[in-house]
């Protein structure tokens, strides 16, 4: 199995430390380039800077993206691990060695982590030999190498100890595995959640940033819609979900707007009965989706969308 030491920051870590957090935004400064070295639900392990120089946690990779600061905000929140968006944007100029003013929306590169878990001080665990003070940004490691192996032995002791995945509603995975990740697979990483903050941001991306039914590219203006919500058990899959304008969000999970089996949208009559309005939306009845994720298994399933038909469309 695959994993990554990333370099990280103590102040991040120990705001987030006294925090409970479904998922958690582990920024970069920069707002160019990837982050492809682990598939989705491998763990990203903090290796604390200098002069702490230790293991203290690890959460599960979702995804990487870039965002405005803004929207990086917006769907972490603290999350983030800073207090507000004041404190954010500070901390990139920094960063970046800017002012403000030409930092006015910078994006910046989203490592998007589910399940963190930090460890008390006293479980930290020693970086291994192999690791060079050099590294910037973070070092992969493999469970089938020496180093590798040794230290994610160490690792599985502290989650042990955590209790990591007692909790009963992480038992379901909603993470794709590599199939080669079998026995860590099995122990861990198949009970890893997807939070609100990863779902998002896949739903976001699966979607190219653009609204599903009215083509709306302004990124701030769209938002992330279950299809069956999350209060009625909807879980966090990209194929129970839809990137909306937020105005057709409302409408959606008001009952005045709907999809069909067949991606077709539908709104309710009841928007002229009720509002007498409602052309600005008439004129996407009928009409099929502009965008569809290009993964088939992320397109909204049938099962879903059924239950909004039957449970909350006013037709």
């Amino acid at each position: 199995m695959k994993y990554y030491l990333g370099v990280t920051d103590y102040a991040w870590f120990s705001f987030l430390s006294q925090r409970k957090n479904e998922d958690v935004n582990f920024w970069q400064p920069g707002g160019h380039g990837s982050f492809r070295v682990l598939t989705a639900g491998a763990p990203f392990v903090f290796k604390l800077k200098s002069p702490y120089n230790a293991i203290g946690g690890l959460g599960f990779f979702s995804s990487h993206t870039l965002l405005p600061l803004d929207v990086a905000w917006d769907i972490f929140q603290e999350r983030n691990g800073l207090t507000s968006y004041w404190q954010f944007k500070q901390k990139i100029a920094a960063y970046r060695h800017a002012d403000n003013s030409f930092l006015i929306n910078p994006n910046i590169g989203c490592i998007v982590l589910t399940d963190p878990i930090f460890f008390r001080k006293e479980d930290w665990i020693e970086v291994p030999a192999n690791w060079s003070r050099s590294i910037v940004q973070g070092k992969s490691y493999d469970t089938s190498e020496t180093v590798g192996g040794a230290l994610w032995k160490k690792i599985e002791i502290v989650l042990e100890k955590y209790h990591l995945f007692d909790r009963e509603e992480s038992r379901k995975s909603q993470l794709i595995l590599e199939e080669a990740e079998v026995r860590y697979a099995e122990k861990y990483l198949t009970r890893v959640r997807l939070g609100q903050g990863a779902f998002r941001v896949r739903l976001t991306d699966a979607y190219q940033r653009k609204c599903a039914i009215s083509g709306e590219k302004t990124l701030p203006a769209l938002e992330a819609a279950h299809i069956k919500p999350y209060a009625a058990s909807g879980p966090h899959y990209v194929s129970n979900g839809l990137l909306m304008r937020a105005d057709m969000h409302k409408l959606f999970d008001s009952g005045y707007l709907t999809i069909t089996r067949d991606y077709r949208v539908e709104v309710s009559g009841r928007i002229r009965e009720v509002f007498e309005n409602g052309k600005d939306y008439y004129q996407y009845h009928g009409q099929p989706l502009r965008l569809l994720p290009e993964a088939v298994e992320d397109r909204p399933q049938r099962q879903f969308i059924d239950w909004h038909n039957q449970y909350i469309y006013n037709g």
